[in-house]
Parts: structure tokens; sequence; C-alpha cells
């Protein structure tokens, strides 16, 4: 397994206090390893998006939505129409530059297709990662600290099931070894 510098928690402990995991998964995760020995012991026993899952909260934000942004890329065919396209594209932007029109243009895509596709949640993760959520014009509500880190996750499940309904396993794999070499500082090349 790499070494995961972008993963600043030291133990899986310090992750999975933002998310839940799994019965299976429970019976594997030992809190004090750290995080990068526990994806890699979640993948060998098949608890596939327990291991995403961790990633994604132990990822920076910016290198959570581009993972996401790279399953969903590889999720799209000839066939993806354009709302789709457009959702992708605009976090893909926000995190080449992560300003606040960057976000709101993600957010505004990302409702364009219905929050139901792999870039519908690459576009969430990116508008969640900063800013207000409230409503324009209404009191500023920051988003909760890793709800990004639920859209990202979320976002790799649809890609790997886009890719094959049926036996989703290796693109669950193809994605954390993706997710891993963002982690290890790398741009997500596999």
């Amino acid at each position: 397994m790499q070494a995961s510098i972008k993963i600043k928690a030291k133990q899986t402990a310090d992750i999975i206090a933002n998310c839940e995991v799994g019965e299976e998964a429970e019976k594997i995760i030992r809190p004090e390893m750290p995080p990068a020995e526990t994806i890699g012991l979640l993948s060998d026993n098949c608890c596939f998006y327990d291991a995403v899952k961790i990633l994604a909260h132990g990822l920076p934000k910016r290198e959570a939505v581009w993972w996401a942004c790279l399953a969903t890329r590889q999720a799209h065919t000839p066939e993806t129409n354009e709302d789709n396209i457009n959702a992708l594209t605009a976090a893909e932007t926000w995190v080449q530059k992560p300003t606040e029109e960057h976000r709101l243009e993600a957010f505004d895509r990302a409702n364009m297709t219905k929050f139901e596709t792999p870039a519908s949640w690459a576009a969430t993760a990116a508008y969640w990662s900063a800013g207000s959520i409230a409503p324009q014009g209404q009191p500023d509500v920051a988003p909760p600290e890793f709800l990004y880190a639920h859209a990202v996750a979320g976002c790799i499940a649809l890609a790997a099931v886009a890719k094959d309904e049926q036996d989703p396993d290796a693109y669950y794999k193809q994605f954390i070894a993706q997710g891993m070499d963002l982690a290890a500082g790398g741009r997500g090349n596999i």
C-alpha cells in the first residue's frame, strides 16, 4: 500500500467517527490502524463501499472531489446526456479553481441532473465543500464538515455500478486505486 501523505488522520478511528460502516467492515476494522491499511484490508475483504467511504472522508476536499470526477468521467459513455457532461465539467472546474462562482455553478448543474447520476454527486460534492448551503438571500449555513465526503462516496458507488451493474467489484478496485494514488500525492492516474 502506498504512503498516504494527503490523509491527515493517523488512525482509522479519526475517520470512522465521521462516517458509518457496515457490519462486516466493523468486524474487520481496527481503529488504531492507519487509514491506508484499513482501506487495503477492507478492499481485500470485498468491503468496497466501506473502503470508499473511509477514503472519501480521509482525502482533502479538492482531492476527494477530483476523485469523484475521475470516476464519473470513466462512467460516462457516448450516450451520456449534456446535463451530466455539464455537471461533471462544473465539478472539474471547481477543483481547478475553487471559487464561489464555480461552486454555485456546480450546484446548478447538479440540480439539472436530478441527483441521480455520478455527475450529479460529483457536482454536489463540489458544492458541499465550502460556502453556504442556504438558499441565496438567506443567512449563511455552512455545510457539515464531511458532507462533501458522503457525496463523493455515493458518486464512486454509482460510477462503479454504472460501469458494471451486475459485478461492479473490478471498478470499485480501480476507483480505490485511483483514490489511493491521490492520497499518495499523485493525480489519480493508474
